[in-house]
């Protein structure tokens, strides 16, 4: 399904083929069909299957249908798709563009968990009939038809993905292949998936609280597992955004790599703690690591594609259970804060042994300062809220202005901690001598390289890399180069040049981002020819993203451009409020509830 190292390139780069896309619209035509029917006639009484489905799962694992079906849909279709998003991106890093959604198999496992996330959310909005309020926090669709507000919203953060998978082949026909994790509509289709896990913590809570109504509860045992999972989970898919520092060909500063760690690690591990208690956060951690760990076997080991790593969280989980032994933890928001400065200082030394041990980019010194400037506040703001969910989850978010600052202000600061990292400087007038070696045969071709930067004082002591990257030749081959004199390196390995190999020399300095090619294959669907791997040669420095995202279009209209990132902007906050109502609507409803049975919130039932 993909080339040959050695074929010519193919696969169009201006979105799929027309009869994919009139193949996947017909058969997700029919998917939704079906899915009509048979929530019309469920909600009809013309079939009982699905009634007696929700009945007996919910008699097993002591939650109500409404629950019990969405959380085995959620768990199913995150594990599926989670294998197929890495795949793919293994897939697309290691081999290229492929030539449409019906011709990647991974794309196959993506859409099936896409498409069972979207029904475990309107399965959760359909199974309550005949006027059941399903919970405290229902919201009310018609007159007598009731549906769990998590369900609502893990239904549209599983829609919200889904969207993405169409738009992104209108993406690709409007500004060509983003061939990078961080395209707009990429991260509707993860941020979606990611942020569904939590949607099903609060189905749980509202499950929870409904069976407390009727006296009965899961064992706490139980209760604590499952829930410990569920943050781990949540673990998993805020951290996915990770992915192109995972397999090393990080198209973006090195600043994003400690700022998404901590942004990821600072919900649901300050929550697990604050709302599951001892322990949680490490076993939310070794859960992350256990699931990660089996999907890079599957995708490196058994399937033989490119290999990556993730990050350790383990230290930042301790750090956040050794919090907890303070008086801190009768203070959520104060602890949140402060477990979020943990896991943003600490917790990234600890990441750092970890990252340059097995990442292919060890964290230099040049970027520290301000990946530090720009991760701890995301770290704090992350904390908090986590401390906020927690807080939500028990019945007991603090005034609505304090709420409403913690989330508003955790945006607005991740947005400029973006903001800052996106943007990086091309020098002008710079260039490179490069004189290779050949050290492989005719037929597989690699080369050593002796490289001399002009000018002299380009790049400092101490840069972030300047490494030789070969990708989508067949794998993901880097080289740190070694530099042996003031502005001279010569390669520590040799890299691949020839067949549909991309290699490029790259550099990182600062906000200094820029790359030369060493060797680009003809690639006829883009009219671009080859840039040869000669013996020697001078090449100026431009834009790495010119040659990292060849098939990106030049010319397109700017306004276009803008109108299309403010549409995918625009929906993703929707996604934030969304989830911010729904906490807020749980909570009120728990601490109403409780008010009227004169009960203190508790963390589990």
């Amino acid at each position: 399904m993909f080339p040959h190292a050695s074929e010519p390139i193919t696969a169009p780069a201006g979105g799929a083929e027309l009869g994919q896309v009139i193949g996947l619209s017909i058969a997700a035509g029919l998917v939704t069909a079906v899915l009509l029917v048979i929530a019309w006639a469920h909600r009809t009484h013309r079939i009982d299957w699905f009634q007696k489905l929700g009945d007996r799962l919910g008699t097993r694992h002591g939650e109500p249908g409404w629950s019990t079906i969405p959380t085995l849909f959620v768990g199913s279709s995150l594990i599926v798709a989670l294998l197929g998003f890495m795949w793919d991106v293994s897939l697309h890093a290691g081999r290229g563009r492929d030539a449409g959604p019906l011709a990647n198999p991974a794309h196959y496992l993506i859409l099936y968990g896409l498409f069972a996330l979207f029904i475990a959310g309107m399965s959760a909005v359909v199974f309550p009939r005949d006027g059941e309020k399903p919970g405290v926090a229902a919201v009310r669709i018609t007159r007598s038809w009731y549906a769990p507000v998590s369900g609502i919203f893990i239904a549209a953060c599983g829609l919200y993905a889904l969207i993405g998978f169409p738009l992104d082949d209108v993406w690709h026909r409007l500004f060509g292949q983003d061939v990078t994790l961080w395209g707009p509509t990429h991260l509707m289709l993860i941020g979606g998936a990611g942020l569904s896990t939590a949607g099903i913590i609060l189905l749980h809570r509202e499950a929870e609280v409904a069976m407390a109504q009727k006296g009965k509860a899961l064992p706490t045992w139980l209760s604590t597992i499952l829930v410990s999972i569920a943050f781990g989970a949540l673990l998993i898919g805020l951290s996915v955004f990770q992915g192109e520092f995972d397999f090393g060909i990080a198209q973006f500063r090195m600043v994003f790599a400690p700022l998404m760690i901590v942004a990821a690690a600072g919900i649901p591990l300050v929550a697990a703690r604050l709302y599951v208690g001892p322990g949680a956060a490490i076993a939310a951690a070794v859960f992350f690591l256990l699931m990660r760990g089996i999907v890079s076997f599957v995708v490196t080991d058994v399937m033989g594609e490119a290999h990556h790593v993730f990050p350790l969280y383990l230290g930042s989980a301790v750090l956040i259970e050794l919090l907890a032994l303070t008086r801190l933890k009768d203070k959520p928001l104060w602890f949140g804060a402060v477990g979020g400065l943990l896991i943003g200082t600490v917790g990234l030394v600890i990441e750092k042994l970890w990252n340059d041990r097995v990442f292919a980019f060890p964290w230099t010194q040049d970027m520290w300062a301000e990946g530090l400037a720009m991760a701890i506040p995301v770290a704090i703001a992350s904390g908090l809220c986590g401390a906020l969910f927690a807080l939500g989850l028990q019945g007991r978010l603090p005034a609505k202005k304090v709420a409403r600052s913690i989330i508003v202000g955790s945006v607005i600061v991740t947005a400029l901690a973006v903001a800052n990292g996106l943007h990086a400087t091309v020098p002008k007038n710079a260039s490179a001598d490069v004189a290779l070696t050949e050290v492989g045969t005719p037929e597989d071709r690699e080369v050593t390289a002796e490289i001399t930067i002009n000018p002299a004082d380009l790049i400092d002591d101490d840069p972030t890399w300047v490494q030789i990257t070969a990708w989508q030749g067949g794998g993901i081959v880097t080289d740190q180069l070694r530099r042996t004199g003031d502005n001279t390196w010569e390669s520590t390995k040799p890299v691949p040049v020839g067949g549909n190999w991309k290699t490029t020399l790259r550099v990182q300095d600062g906000r200094m981002l820029t790359a030369l090619p060493i060797f680009l294959p003809e690639d006829a669907p883009l009219k671009a020819s080859e840039v040869p791997a000669d013996a020697s040669f001078t090449r100026k420095f431009v834009p790495e993203i010119d040659i990292l995202q060849r098939e990106r279009k030049d010319g397109t209209s700017p306004a276009l451009w803008g109108i299309a990132n403010g549409v995918v902007l625009f929906c993703s906050l929707g996604i934030i409020l969304g989830i911010s109502v729904a906490v807020s609507r749980v909570a009120r409803k728990i601490e109403e509830h409780e008010a009227a049975n004169d009960k203190t919130p508790t963390l589990t039932s």
